[in-house]
């Protein structure tokens, strides 16, 4: 019987695999769950598997924040060791963050199989650590699940074998539409913040390219700010650890955007 790691680390990853690990419950598929520890917060990690209900990871890594190099670092090393006590057949990675391009390396050193979920995807900008991970990822990986027959396109030119490839759709229509009963039994989050249903803007942001340069994130919340003034709804903004940070350094106070 083969045997499968899932590879979590960030808020995404939770979501974007819990169709599969739905999957592999419903199918009787033999796998364990490591999470690194990447997105290690409550409200960026916790709630979501609680949320989600989804199973306890089988081991944690707890690695923190970090520069990226000391932080992929971290996730290869532990990794590394959980695999060879574990000896999976297939270890599954899910996006572009460290913890994929780590699992990814560690699986492939140890002649492990790896999988990549949402294979393919390029925005061509090599100044974004993401798209190394994604890059790299793919070219040390057996399986290249691709979200569309573009992303398949793009892993041919690159010179990746045919037969690696399968054309999945994108896990996230899934998460949506299995969670959409979840997210309607806790319409509660509304109240709690009086709010109308279809009577407020959300938005998030955290990318580095975006926050990190004070004129770039500037422009962003004067954007919405404008929609505040415009619309006169408001203008939810459950902001990421690292928004937060950036928005304190650079000393940046948005105005008509509430932050939760």
């Amino acid at each position: 019987m083969v045997r499968i790691a899932i590879v979590l680390g960030t808020r995404p990853e939770i979501i974007k695999m819990s169709p599969v690990i739905r999957a592999c419950e419903e199918q009787n598929v033999a796998y364990f769950i490591l999470h690194t520890g990447q997105h290690y917060s409550y409200t960026m990690d916790r709630v979501f598997i609680e949320q989600l209900g989804l199973p306890e990871a089988t081991y944690n890594l707890d690695v923190g924040s970090g520069t990226h190099g000391e932080q992929t670092g971290k996730i290869l090393t532990g990794m590394e060791q959980v695999l060879q006590n574990e000896q999976p057949d297939v270890v599954l990675v899910e996006g572009d963050t460290n913890t994929v391009l780590a699992g990814a390396l560690a699986a492939s050193k140890l002649h492990i199989r790896v999988g990549h979920v949402e294979a393919g995807l390029r925005s061509y900008d090599r100044q974004m650590p993401e798209e190394v991970n994604g890059v790299l990822t793919d070219h040390c990986s057996d399986y290249l699940f691709a979200p569309t027959e573009n992303a398949r396109q793009l892993l041919l030119g690159e010179g990746i074998l045919d037969e690696k490839i399968s054309v999945t759709g994108n896990t996230i229509v899934d998460a949506v539409h299995q969670n959409l009963g979840l997210a309607n039994r806790q319409r509660g989050v509304l109240n709690d913040l009086e709010l109308e249903p279809r009577g407020y803007f959300l938005v998030t942001g955290h990318r580095q390219e975006n926050v990190d340069v004070k004129d770039r994130f500037d422009g962003i919340l004067n954007g919405l700010h404008l929609l505040n003034k415009e619309y006169g709804l408001p203008v939810i903004y459950p902001i990421h650890p690292r928004a937060r940070k950036m928005m304190s350094q650079l000393g940046i106070e948005p105005k008509g955007i509430e932050l939760s």
